[in-house]
Parts: C-alpha cells; sequence; structure tokens
C-alpha cells in the first residue's frame, strides 16, 4: 500500500489507535463484567481473527505458509496475548483509568528495550533525564493509586501486584512491536493480523483453562453491558484499530507510533467520566504530569531538529519562488 497515494490513511490510522485504543480500557472493563479476563481476551481475538481470515479466505488469499504463522504467532502471542490479556487480568483491581495511565511507560520500556539504537539515546542527555523523570512520575502515581479510598475495598497488595503485571504488558507489548517490525511476514496486512489474532485467542484460551477460569463460567450469564464491551472489543479494539497499528508500524517509526499511549489515558479519562463516573484524584493527576514531562524530556530533541528542518525547507522554499518568480510586464 502507497503511503504516498495514501497519505489520508496516516492520520486516520493515528486517530483510530489514539481515541479507540483509549475507549478499549473502558470496555475492557465491561466485558469484564460476565467474564474472566483471559476467557474474554481470547474469544475477542478468536472472533476478530476468524471473521477477517473467513473473509480473506473467501477472496482466495493463501495461509498455508508455516513461516509466516510461526512470524505472526509471536507478535501475536506477545502483543497481544501478553501485552492486552495482561491488561485485562490488571483491570480486575484497577480502574480504567489507572490502567491506561500505568501503559503509557510503554515509550520508557520501548528505549530500554531496543539495544539496537542505545547509542543514540543515551548521548542525547535529555533522554536519560526524561526517562528518570517519568519513573518517579510513576511511583508517586502508584503512590496516589494504592493510597486510594476509591479502591479501599481491594486490597493493598493486589493493586501492587496489578500494576507490576500492567508494567509486564508494557513490556511484552514493545518485545511484540520491535519483533514485528523486524521480522515481517510476506503476506498481506490483513492476513497477518488475522493470523496474530487467531494464535493470540487461542494462547489466551489456554491460559484460561490453566487458570481454571471455565469452572462455573457460562456465557448465558453474560450481562448485556459485558457482552457491548466485547462486541466493541472484538470490531474495534481487535481489528479496526489493530489493524491501523500494525499498518503504521511498517511506514512510520515505531517510537512514533508508540505515542498512542501518551494520548490513550486522556481518552480513558474522559470516557470514564462520562460513561461510567470514573474519576482519579489529585495524587494521581500530579503523577501522570510528572510521567508526560518525561515523556516529552525523552523526544524533545527530536522535535526540535524536526521543527529546525521545518525552517530550513520554508526557508529553501522562499528562496526558490523568489529566483523563479518574475514581476508581471505588459507587451
Amino acid at each position: 500500500m502507497s503511503t504516498s497515494k495514501n497519505s489520508w490513511l496516516v492520520p486516520v490510522a493515528f486517530i483510530n489507535i489514539y481515541v479507540i485504543w483509549g475507549i478499549t480500557f473502558l470496555a475492557i472493563s465491561f466485558g469484564l463484567k460476565g467474564f474472566p479476563p483471559f476467557i474474554l481476551s481470547g474469544f475477542r481475538f478468536l472472533a476478530a481473527g476468524l471473521l477477517m481470515i473467513g473473509w480473506l479466505l473467501a477472496k482466495g488469499e493463501k495461509a498455508n505458509s508455516l513461516i509466516n504463522w510461526k512470524k505472526n504467532a509471536v507478535t501475536g502471542i506477545l502483543i497481544l496475548t501478553g501485552g492486552t490479556g495482561l491488561v485485562a487480568w490488571g483491570e480486575q483491581y484497577v480502574s480504567a483509568s489507572e490502567a491506561a495511565i500505568a501503559i503509557a511507560t510503554g515509550p520508557f520500556w520501548f528505549i530500554a528495550i531496543d539495544k539496537k539504537n542505545w547509542k543514540y539515546y543515551f548521548s542525547d542527555k535529555f533522554i536519560p533525564i526524561g526517562l528518570i523523570i517519568g519513573f518517579v512520575g510513576l511511583i508517586l502515581f502508584l503512590n496516589g493509586s494504592v493510597s486510594s479510598a476509591h479502591h479501599a475495598a481491594t486490597d493493598g497488595n493486589l493493586r501492587i501486584t496489578a500494576f507490576i503485571v500492567l508494567a509486564l504488558s508494557s513490556v511484552a507489548w514493545v518485545l511484540g512491536s520491535l519483533y514485528s517490525k523486524k521480522n515481517p511476514a510476506s503476506q498481506s496486512t490483513f492476513m497477518n493480523i488475522a493470523q496474530q489474532l487467531i494464535t493470540a485467542g487461542v494462547a489466551a484460551f489456554i491460559i484460561a483453562a490453566f487458570r481454571k477460569e471455565w469452572h462455573g463460567f457460562s456465557f448465558s450469564n453474560v450481562p448485556v453491558s459485558a457482552w457491548a464491551g466485547v462486541l466493541f472489543l472484538v470490531f474495534f479494539g481487535s481489528i479496526v484499530a489493530y489493524l491501523s497499528y500494525i499498518w503504521l508500524l511498517s511506514v512510520k517509526p515505531a517510537a512514533l507510533v508508540s505515542t498512542h499511549t501518551y494520548i490513550n489515558p486522556i481518552v480513558t479519562v474522559l470516557a470514564g467520566w462520562i460513561v461510567a463516573g470514573q474519576t482519579i484524584n489529585g495524587s494521581q493527576l500530579y503523577g501522570l504530569s510528572v510521567i508526560l514531562v518525561g515523556v516529552l524530556l525523552t523526544n524533545v530533541t527530536k522535535y526540535f531538529k524536526l521543527s529546525k528542518r521545518s525552517k530550513v525547507k520554508i526557508r529553501r522554499m522562499k528562496r526558490f519562488f523568489n529566483k523563479t518568480s518574475r514581476p508581471y510586464q505588459p507587451i
């Protein structure tokens, strides 16, 4: 797919991952009202994957390459089962807004794990300073979350464990994203995503079986609100937004695509406030502000260079038009 001919797709794809995935955290909380976490994840991924692959096979596309299945299985299990599946588990003990803010640490893990670019990262003094400030903000946010009166009924140790699991989910997401970018499968983006969703769904169901989530579970006992959450997760979270994300990874730098983790918490907080009456306290807001300052510092040099480059281009264009333009002279 040519990005030059379809340049309008880039902002649309960014809007999808910014807005839809922000609402997805809230949709997961609704889904958990009727589904255990890994049954919820397995159902959303497998349903979305089977719908996509069925459509692709009907169009005549092939899915018989074991190498591609293997590559997509690694990506799907890391990003979806590990990344999103652990978010569903964590949201049993923290709110959707808190989960989204905890995931905002993704860019820090990205820099920490991407060893190939460490020389670049740590040659910029703002990046390590931003990392330190960001983790200080995370500690402040976690402190405000654990002491939150809104969750007085939830064991503090469980909430701490949930935030640790959410951090691990962010690490899994980054590992999967880096693997996907460095080991692309030789198929259409749609087929790759279908295979990733199917393998992630199967893996989530296997985990659910080991956790005995199927014991006592019945689809007939799932409330309408949980089904509504699942339908949103299947069609929007797992197909539209995930398709946008994987496509963006193929046409844009991964660090730029990861900026969705900065916007998702804002969307989640607004959606949670409007739809579910969720709030976050002052300490959490303060911690979030510090995290965002740290994130901005890790990118300040890049933004400055981009701005400087844009100004140079503008000056060059002005000089070009000044040289080529001629005053109108009547004959």
